[in-house]
């Protein structure tokens, strides 16, 4: 697994890729929850601190369609992506049942699954064989 001191920081696909996959996991998988075995991420502990925190896991997500922005996707697949985490902070800034949908939908999780449809298509170097 990468920790955050090997990512790289250059302009190419594949590093790009590797710091989308390390946010994605931060956001939505750093921990399973004991006894549901659920992953959460920073996404939904955050999102527990009113206002401030959707603010907050709203820029993280949109730096992740920054990133796809500089990989070159179309403009429509950037717009899902923005979509995703627009949907994802308006539903999530509702008191409690927000905190509950955050804990369901993953936008961060479907944005980086267009991400590599995209990539492992015009950028097929750029793969990574899941272990």
């Amino acid at each position: 697994m990468n920790t955050m001191q090997d990512l790289p920081i250059g302009n190419d696909p594949a590093s790009i890729r590797r710091r989308i996959e390390a946010m994605e996991m931060v956001l939505e998988r750093s921990f399973v929850i004991p006894g549901i075995n659920r992953p959460v991420g920073l996404d939904a502990i955050i999102g527990l601190v009113p206002v401030v925190g959707d603010i907050i896991a709203m820029g993280l997500g949109a730096w992740i369609v920054w990133e796809a922005r500089n990989l070159g996707l179309p403009k429509w697949k950037l717009w899902r992506m923005a979509g995703n985490v627009a949907f994802d902070s308006a539903v999530g800034a509702v008191p409690v049942a927000g905190d509950l949908f955050d804990f369901m939908f993953r936008s961060n999780t479907r944005n980086l699954r267009i991400v590599k449809k995209h990539l492992d298509k015009h950028h097929p170097a750029s793969k990574v064989i899941d272990q």
